[in-house]
C-alpha cells in the first residue's frame, strides 16, 4: 500500500508545489495529512516516527523485567505505571504514522526484518535496579530534550503527539532520578551501583541523539522542513550542561575524564561518544540486539491470531453493515 501511493504521487516533484509546501514550512503552518507534501517530507516522516515508535515499544523491555524485582511495592507500580505509558506512547506515534498511508502492519514488518531501527540506547542491558534509576534518569533525560522540541515540529499529528509523550516522559525522568538518589544517599554498596550504572549508560546516552552533525545524513534537510528543530550536537551539548550539576548534587562522577566547565563557551566540554560502538549496535552487533528483535518477533508471532479473528471480525462487520444497505 505505502509503496503503491508514494509512486501515485504524480505532482510530488513539481516545482512550484514544492516552493509553496516550503513556504508555509517556513511560515510556521502545521503540515496536516491530506496536504500535499513531498515524497521525502513523507518518507522522512515514516522512518522518524516508525522509528520512534518502535523505541517506545522496545524501550518496555529493559525495564520490564525488573517489575517483579523492584525493591519495594511503591517503586514496583511506579515502574508498572512507566511501562504502561511506553506502550500508550508507541500507540500516539503508530496512529500519527498510519496518517501518512501506512499501516501499523507493515511498519512493525519493516523493524522485524531489518528496514526500519530504533534508538540504540535499548540495546544495552539493565543488570541491576540502580540501572533502572539510570535508565529513567538518562534515558528519559535524554528523550526529554529529543522530544520537547518536536512538540513544534512541523507535522500536525506528530506535534500533537508530543504534547502528552512530553508530559509523561517527564515523570518518568523525575522518577528515575529519584530512584538513583536513594541509592546514591544510601548504603556505601549502593552508592556503587548507582555510580557503576552511570558509568555504563553515560556514554550509550549520548549516543540517543545520534551521530554528530558532520556525520549525520538526515539533520539537513530534516530541518529545513522542520522536522527536526535542533541539531544532535546542539541537543547532546544541552543534555550535558544539564545532567552534569544533577550528578554532582548525587555525588556521583561523570566517567569523562576531560569534563570541565568552559567560560569561554558557557558549555562543558566533554568527549563524544565511541562513534565506532555506535554505528556497531545500529548494524546489529549491540548486547542486547538479538535478544530484543527475538523478543518483537516472539510478540508478533504470537499475536497473530489476535490480529486474524480482528480482522476477520471487521470483515464480518462491513460485509453485514453493506447487506444492509
Amino acid at each position: 500500500m505505502y509503496a503503491q501511493m508514494i509512486k501515485s504521487e504524480a505532482t510530488q516533484d513539481d516545482p512550484e508545489k514544492l516552493a509553496a509546501f516550503q513556504a508555509r514550512i517556513d511560515a510556521g503552518e502545521k503540515i496536516e495529512p491530506k496536504d500535499w507534501m513531498p515524497e521525502g517530507y513523507r518518507k522522512t516522516l515514516i522512518r522518524q516516527i516508525g522509528q520512534h515508535a518502535h523505541s517506545e515499544i522496545v524501550g518496555q523491555l529493559p525495564e520490564g523485567n525488573w517489575i517483579t524485582r523492584a525493591p519495594t511495592l511503591e517503586r514496583k507500580a511506579i515502574l508498572l505505571a512507566k511501562v504502561q505509558d511506553e506502550a500508550g506512547h508507541g500507540l500516539y506515534l503508530y496512529c500519527a504514522a498510519e496518517t501518512l498511508g501506512v499501516s501499523r502492519d507493515e511498519i512493525t514488518e519493516m523493524l522485524l526484518d531489518g528496514r526500519m531501527k530504533y534508538s540504540s540506547i535499548f540495546n544495552y542491558p539493565t543488570l541491576n535496579w540502580a540501572d533502572i534509576g539510570a535508565v529513567g534518569w538518562l534515558v528519559d533525560g535524554a528523550a526529554i530534550m529529543n522530544q520537547v522540541p518536536l512538540q513544534r515540529t512541523s507535522f500536525g499529528p506528530y506535534s500533537r503527539a508530543m504534547i502528552r509523550i512530553c508530559k509523561e516522559e517527564s515523570f518518568h525522568q523525575r522518577q528515575g532520578y529519584d530512584a538513583i538518589r536513594k541509592m546514591a544517599e544510601g548504603t556505601p554498596e549502593q552508592k556503587k551501583m548507582a555510580q557503576d550504572a552511570l558509568n555504563r549508560l553515560w556514554y550509550p546516552s549520548l549516543m540517543m541523539f545520534g551521530p554528530s552533525d558532520k556525520d549525520s545524513v538526515h539533520s539537513a534537510q530534516s530541518m529545513a522542513w522542520k522536522i527536526k528543530m535542533n541539531t544532535n550536537d546542539e541537543l547532546r551539548q544541552k543534555f550535558v550542561d544539564q545532567t552534569v550539576p544533577q550528578a554532582e548534587y548525587l555525588g556521583l562522577t561523570i566517567p569523562d575524564p576531560d569534563l570541565k566547565w568552559n567560560e569561554e563557551r558557557g558549555h562543558y566540554d566533554y568527549t563524544d561518544p565511541d562513534w565506532s560502538e555506535f554505528f556497531d549496535v545500529i548494524k546489529g552487533n549491540g548486547p542486547c540486539n538479538v535478544d530484543r528483535l527475538a523478543a518483537r518477533n516472539k510478540a508478533w508471532d504470537d499475536g497473530a491470531w489476535v490480529r486474524d479473528g480482528l480482522l476477520a471480525h471487521a470483515k464480518k462487520k462491513a460485509a453485514r453493515q453493506h447487506a444492509a444497505e
